[in-house]
């Protein structure tokens, strides 16, 4: 479970609640390689009683086939439309006016439809903004969190747009979802062991994309995972971890050891660098050096939890919001 919540975050998340009942369509912006993942359930509550645009950003980097599968899943959502675009490309962007004024319904039509774009960090939210604009507006940048106020665009078509900052929710419950988050940059490269995000990501890319796996790094093989039942042991207080590379099948920690010892990992003593390797792994990962890759499909989607009467999941855990921050 991962935590991870800054100020700015929850003042964002605060501002976005105070706006909503203004805004005609909330457009959320997701990554295309991890559509599920990079939705946030904070904002989908928020937003449950508005129609919103799902945008697979990055589709350019993500699988088309199981892109396609994703917006048909999005679109038979009450009240939710999907499209995937490239941020950059033209055409893409063009739709986009067109559907917000459909979704809003019957608002004037000398009045603009107030659009609210979210999304979590680092999934191409800024350039879409300066896409649709015309011209650069909103700050970008390869790292999460660079937008950090709300900033209002009147756009061609109709359209007032309403940028927020990235928000994250304040735990990542499911633990896949925050390696998979990680691999693809959304969390900053601190909030999670750098090399252990890289050896469930080489995990994973071995289960979905093996070819593409061994021909970028011309391994010999992808080495299966045997689970060790003590190696994930921890205090009779704790948690027990799920071991992801026993659900992927294949030896992250081996594949990654390769990887490293072909790209300047191998080091005096025939000691491996893992670091290195893990460096390699995910700068291509996320630059699309290894091809169009998702990692995740719609029947990756965890079963809702049956809640209680007392409010609370079937595990005894309980969401609650963040107290208010006194420095804010």
């Amino acid at each position: 479970m991962l935590g991870w919540y800054p100020g700015h975050m929850h003042k964002a998340r605060r501002q976005i609640k105070d706006a909503l009942p203004e805004i005609d369509v909330v457009i959320e912006v997701l990554d295309a390689r991890l559509p599920y993942s990079s939705t946030n359930p904070v904002l989908s509550e928020l937003t449950r009683h508005k129609p919103v645009l799902k945008l697979l950003s990055r589709a350019d980097l993500a699988d088309p086939a199981r892109t396609r599968e994703w917006v048909e899943y999005f679109d038979a959502l009450p009240d939710t439309r999907a499209l995937a675009i490239t941020t950059l490309e033209a055409r893409d962007l063009k739709q986009i006016p067109r559907l917000c004024r459909e979704m809003a319904g019957h608002i004037r039509v000398d009045r603009d439809a107030r659009v609210m774009v979210m999304g979590i960090p680092n999934v191409g939210k800024s350039t879409l903004i300066n896409g649709l604009a015309g011209r650069k507006i909103a700050k970008t940048g390869n790292e999460p969190a660079v937008t950090k106020r709300q900033q209002k665009i009147r756009i061609d078509g109709g359209i007032a747009l309403i940028d927020t900052p990235g928000v994250m929710w304040p735990k990542i419950e499911d633990q896949a979802s925050a390696y998979r988050l990680a691999g693809s940059g959304a969390i900053r490269d601190t909030a999670i062991d750098y090399t252990d995000v890289a050896v469930v990501v080489a995990a994973e890319l071995a289960r979905r994309y093996p070819d593409e796996l061994i021909a970028r790094y011309k391994l010999k093989s992808l080495p299966a995972y045997s689970a060790n039942p003590d190696a994930e042991r921890v205090e009779s207080d704790g948690p027990r971890k799920v071991d992801l590379m026993a659900l992927s099948g294949f030896n992250g920690v081996a594949i990654l050891e390769e990887i490293a010892s072909k790209r300047g990992g191998l080091r005096a003593g025939g000691i491996i660098d893992l670091h290195r390797g893990a460096e390699v792994l995910l700068h291509e990962l996320r630059d699309g050096k290894l091809g169009r890759l998702t990692l995740e499909t719609p029947v990756d989607i965890p079963a809702e939890p049956v809640p209680e009467a007392s409010g609370e999941t079937q595990d005894g855990a309980r969401m609650s919001e963040p107290p208010e921050s006194a420095s804010e």
